[in-house]
């Protein structure tokens, strides 16, 4: 991944365009951490943990898809999520490269896009989603919500494994693209 495209969230706006650009600003961040590593840098890890920042991003791939497309259309698991065990991700990375990561991991975050967008053609944040627990329901409200936390999380994780790797900090991209 070359450039990163930085995603600053609008300073004024609807409840959409706010959820939504705080959502693209948390994939922009982990971009930026992952971004202009070689394959044993991806692989790096802190102390006891195995989390690697290849496995996070192939991680985000399997959860941007659970959360925009299973559990907002209550469908099965899709290729090649739909025959490995959960956690699979976070040490099958280590036999991808980077760009095999950055690409999945964008393929992921494009299609989540493109299914919220189309869900917003047909309703609000109010929506009911089938979440996949034997008829419960949420709203696509939570699903945004839930996806910023998880990239919250996972960017603290990539903060500390890039500055072990190279000693890369920050919030943002020193040289940001705001779009």
């Amino acid at each position: 991944m070359d450039a990163i495209t930085f995603h600053e969230p609008p300073i004024t706006g609807t409840e959409v365009d706010q959820l939504l650009g705080i959502l693209d600003r948390t994939r922009s961040v982990l971009a930026w951490k992952c971004g202009g590593l070689d394959a044993p840098a991806m692989r790096v890890t802190l102390g006891p943990s195995a989390v690697t920042l290849g496995g996070l991003l192939k991680h985000m791939a399997r959860v941007e898809a659970d959360t925009f497309l299973w559990k907002m259309s209550g469908s099965r698991p899709t290729p090649p999520w739909d025959t490995v065990e959960w956690a699979w991700e976070w040490g099958s990375a280590a036999e991808d490269t980077p760009e095999e990561l950055f690409a999945m991991w964008q393929a992921a975050v494009e299609l989540s896009r493109a299914t919220v967008a189309e869900a917003l053609t047909r309703g609000d944040l109010d929506q009911p989603v089938d979440i996949g627990n034997d008829g419960e329901h949420a709203n696509l409200r939570r699903l945004v919500l839930d996806m910023i936390d998880e990239y919250a999380r996972h960017n603290g994780h990539a903060d500390l494994i890039r500055e072990s790797v190279d000693g890369l900090v920050g919030e943002d991209p020193p040289q940001r693209e705001e779009t």
